[in-house]
């Protein structure tokens, strides 16, 4: 996150997000996600140079087809899901965990359960 580079260069936030726009334009670095939730990672041409192709699938995460066919599973095997859990399989901060559970709500994958905050969990939906 652009806050934690911020903190590592010493720097105020601006200057590290516009450094790491230079490192993007370089093709040294790529950003995915938007706005605070936005996060960099090495270029896969980057881990090309340094000769390991496989750390960059593993540090890019996952896509989003991989994130909903993951939380499915975890339904299935487990009954419900949380957002903090969705996050941790997933490799996602807590607003995009729950973005993508609210978008499998929205397919009728998903059902939301309780109310607000920590006591909301998901479970299998109808589809």
């Amino acid at each position: 996150m652009t806050d934690e580079a911020a903190r590592m260069i010493q720097k105020p936030e601006a200057d590290a997000r516009g450094a790491l726009n230079h490192l993007v334009e370089a093709g040294f670095v790529e950003a995915q996600g938007e706005g605070r939730g936005r996060a960099w990672h090495l270029s896969a041409a980057t881990y090309r140079r340094i000769g390991d192709k496989a750390a960059y699938v593993r540090q890019r995460g996952f896509e989003p087809l991989q994130q909903e066919q993951m939380v499915l599973q975890y339904v299935e095997k487990y009954g419900r899901i949380t957002r903090r859990e969705a996050a941790g399989l997933c490799r996602l901060t807590g607003p995009q965990a729950y973005r993508l559970l609210d978008r499998l709500a929205g397919q009728g994958r998903l059902m939301r359960e309780g109310g607000r905050g920590r006591g909301v969990s998901y479970r299998k939906g109808r589809k």
